[in-house]
Parts: structure tokens; sequence; C-alpha cells
């Protein structure tokens, strides 16, 4: 007699892969900040056609043993989180032709005209991992700004997501002298909005902006200035916010824990994972 077969478990979950975000922020004129944003191509498998800022996966080369001595501010990093910093500084570089990172004993960042220079003999082989972090500061005198970078939240994608990631977002001022843009490629466009303005066109269908982006969006638009936000990031403490799905009054909500400080601690799942549109 056959037995009858079990019935199939549930599926594993997906392991969170590390990442990087950064929420490049300056002062508008006039008052207020803005914050630089990208848009992704609609073809891109995760958030394509979403409005977002610049970052992306942890990549084995942004924890390469020599970077640590090429780094400012790394002291009290563990590996991963210096590998963290690293990544948002490659990412940026590749996606938006930004790059914190100093000529070795000096204050001030790289200059437009020596940016432009690394741009155009490095980034094509940074963008295929040819050439790592490392190689480019230690070959140029470089030391990477990584002390620029100001923990400002910690996100990590709902179990059962068929693509999870545990992102670091980073809040760090606009380097004066660089001129930013977008890669073509992987981002489409790019530009400085405030929060609201960000907001306001998410609302109106303008533009698409998924969950976590539009609660960091919201908490940034609390600060009314740079110094301000980055004062407040440094003093609030980080809270991890995996999101769970939960019974809701009217329907299955998405919940974040109320203690990592956003004006609201659930949304209805249906509106929390609106999948980008795809133009």
């Amino acid at each position: 007699m056959t037995t009858p077969a079990a019935p199939p478990g549930p599926a594993p979950s997906v392991v969170p892969k590390p990442a990087s975000t950064v929420m490049l922020v300056r002062d508008r004129p006039g008052g207020g900040l803005e914050v630089f944003m990208v848009e992704r191509h609609h073809q891109i498998d995760f958030a394509g056609g979403a409005t977002v800022f610049p970052g992306g996966k942890l990549h084995e080369s942004d924890a390469a043993p020599g970077l640590r001595a090429r780094c400012r501010g790394a002291a009290g990093l563990g590996d991963v989180q210096l590998g963290l910093h690293v990544a948002a500084i490659r990412e940026c570089f590749e996606e938006c032709g930004f790059l914190l990172a100093r000529p070795r004993g000096s204050e001030e960042l790289v200059s437009a005209l020596q940016l432009a220079d690394l741009w155009k003999r490095y980034r094509g082989d940074v963008q295929a991992h040819r050439v790592s972090m490392e190689t480019i500061a230690r070959e140029e005198g470089l030391e990477l700004a990584t002390d620029m970078l100001v923990p400002f939240a910690h996100w990590i994608t709902p179990e059962g997501m068929p693509k999870r990631f545990d992102t670091w977002f980073f809040l760090v001022p606009a380097p004066e002298e660089q001129i930013l843009g977008h890669d073509g490629r992987e981002l489409v466009g790019a530009r400085w909005l405030t929060p609201a303005e960000a907001l306001a066109d998410a609302d109106a269908g303008r533009r698409t902006i998924i969950f976590p982006t539009r609660m960091n969006l919201a908490k940034l638009g609390r600060s009314g200035s740079v110094s301000e936000a980055i004062a407040a990031a440094r003093s609030a403490p980080i809270v991890t916010v995996l999101p769970r799905v939960e019974r809701g009054p009217e329907g299955p909500v998405l919940r974040i824990p109320p203690e990592a400080g956003y004006d609201l601690a659930w949304a209805p799942l249906d509106e929390a994972m609106k999948p980008p549109r795809r133009s």
C-alpha cells in the first residue's frame, strides 16, 4: 500500500541581503531642505519605475581587508557596518557620479575636476565589479569619507517576500562642488525634491514611492534644514523595522514598531505593498 505524500510545508523564508541607501540632503534657498531622489528603470526586477534614494546591495569587495585603513571614521564600526558604509559610497559613485572621498590627509572632498577624471576612468569597471573602492582609494591616494554617513533608519523586507533586503538608510550632506546625475542604465531620472513635494507627487499618482521610502521621507520632512536633520538623526536611537502582516479592523495591515519613531504604526496592506507602476 502506498503511503500518501505529506502535504508541502511552508516555503522557507528568503534570507535578506544587506544593502545601503543614501539620503543625500541640501538646504533649499529660501528655507527648508531637499533630498536627492532617482527613478529606477521600469524593467528592473525590484521596485522598477519607483522613485527612490540611491543605493544598492552590499558586494564582497566592499569588505576588502585593506579598506579599513582607507576609511575615515572606521573606528568603532564592525566589519559588516563598515562594508555597508563603503557600499553606500560605491553605489552613489556608480549610479549618480558623486564620490564621498578625500585626498588622503585633506579635509576637503575630491574636487569636481578630479571627480570627473575618476568617473571617466573607473565608473564602468566599478559597475562591473572589476575594480573595488579599495583599489581606487589606494591607487589614487584617497580616503573614503565614511565619517559623513549618519545612520538614519534600518528596515528589513517583510518575511514571505520573494526578494528581501536588510537595508540601512544613511543621511549625508550633499557635496557642494560635485554635480549629481544618474547612470542612464539602472536609473532613468534624478531630481532634488523636498520631502513634502515627493509625498504630494506620490499621493497624486505622479510618481511611485514604495512604503519604506514614503515613511522615511515623512520622517525626514520633520526637519527644516540639513543641520537639524543630522542633529535629529544623531540623537535618535535606530530601531530596526521589520514590518509584519497582522489583522486590522478592516482587513490585513502592515505593522511597524511604534518606537521606531514614525508618524504611523500601521498601514493597510494593499496600500503599503502596492507595486510600482510599469510604464
